[in-house]
């Protein structure tokens, strides 16, 4: 076989790993518009007192899309206003799982994610309320979130522990940290520049997006330079595939570690004051389960939880697609625990989705 023939199955999978989360949040918006389509003429036949394939077919031939009693629940999906509500959404998620990806592209994980978020928001907003500046509160935020995940990479690092028992101990302590420094309650600042991140300007309309949109774009546009052009990103990548032959070629691992997950949770800051912003202020109980939606988000978007491989554009987009999902489910009048069965599903199949790309690639490297 020629070499060019041996290329062919690598560039298959390199594209569907680059083009399948496209396709699949191409697949939940039809999906949802299906659904809401058929609720529509649905209602609209209980309306009119039509019933079986007759009466199905009448509505469906006599509903026009410009008819304002026709398709509501499509027309509120498919508007420019919900397309800016799911924007607002993903940014939470999208911002945490720029940090993410970074951590599972180096083969490690973080379970701390949905603490460190509200423990950020509350110091935020307790630093707004005794009137710091917005622009230090802004940067000692972050600097919390930096400091969460220093501490997690430095005995993550320095004592050689598992990643997942470090991170699910930092959960704990975050949670409890941000409960205490809001006396368990919720912190209220007076109004200031921060609300604006996440505010929503004519809010019927897709433009103007609120600021923390186009931040999240630009830190992905940053993060995807970071990881393909820099020698730091290619470390992480080497990290991950194998630790211990990246020690070996002299890589100082436990350096990178500790920048790593450093880096991570700045991200997370970020997202506390992006919650801080949408909340107007800080609840030491929100975010909860908000890691199983980044981690998901980051594995829909290609990357393996066995480190090694990961793209920034596939965690945004598996960002989108978790955030469709929850507004879809919204508008299909769903109740909550439906849409936490279907998110728990979501997240078992991205799981699984991912172990079988790791099985298929070993059997073929076993091949080869």
């Amino acid at each position: 076989m020629s070499p060019a023939a041996d290329r062919m199955p690598a560039l298959f999978q390199r594209a569907l790993r680059v083009l399948g989360p496209i396709l699949m949040l191409l697949f939940v918006i039809l999906l949802f518009a299906v659904l809401l389509g058929w609720q529509d003429l649905r209602g609209q036949m209980d309306t009119a007192n039509s019933h079986g394939w007759t009466g199905f077919w009448h509505t469906l031939h006599s509903a026009r899309w410009r008819d304002d009693a026709a398709y509501q629940g499509l027309k509120a999906f498919a508007s420019g206003a919900n397309a800016k509500i799911v924007l607002t959404q993903t940014v939470i998620v999208a911002v945490s799982a720029l940090g993410m990806t970074l951590i599972i592209v180096s083969g490690g994980i973080d379970l701390s994610v949905g603490s460190a978020v509200a423990f950020t928001s509350v110091v935020g907003a307790t630093l707004l309320a005794r009137h710091v500046a917005p622009l230090w509160a802004c940067l000692l935020t972050l600097l919390a979130g930096g400091g969460i995940g220093l501490a997690d990479g430095a005995v993550i690092a320095g004592c050689n522990m598992t990643p997942f028992i470090v991170t699910l101990g930092m959960m704990g302590v975050a949670r409890g940290g941000a409960k205490w420094l809001a006396g368990n309650q919720t912190v209220n600042p007076p109004d200031n520049p921060v609300n604006l991140l996440m505010s929503q300007t004519n809010p019927e309309r897709l433009f103007p997006l609120p600021p923390g949109v186009w931040i999240t774009l630009a830190l992905a546009a940053l993060m995807v330079v970071v990881m393909r052009q820099t020698v730091f990103g290619r470390y992480v990548f080497a990290i991950g595939s194998n630790e211990a032959t990246a020690r070996l070629c002299g890589l100082r691992v436990r350096l990178h570690k500790l920048l790593i997950y450093t880096i991570g949770g700045l991200f997370f800051g970020l997202s506390g004051l992006m919650q801080l912003s949408r909340l107007t202020q800080g609840d030491p109980t929100v975010a909860l389960g908000l890691e199983l939606d980044v981690i998901a988000a980051v594995v829909i978007g290609g990357a393996s939880l066995n480190g090694g491989t990961g793209s920034i554009l596939g965690s945004l987009v598996g960002a989108l697609i978790m955030a469709v999902l929850r507004n879809g489910s919204n508008q299909m009048g769903w109740p909550n625990y439906t849409q936490e069965i279907i998110i728990g599903v979501v997240i078992i199949l991205a799981v699984g989705l991912d172990r079988w790309r790791y099985l298929r690639a070993q059997a073929r490297g076993a091949q080869g």
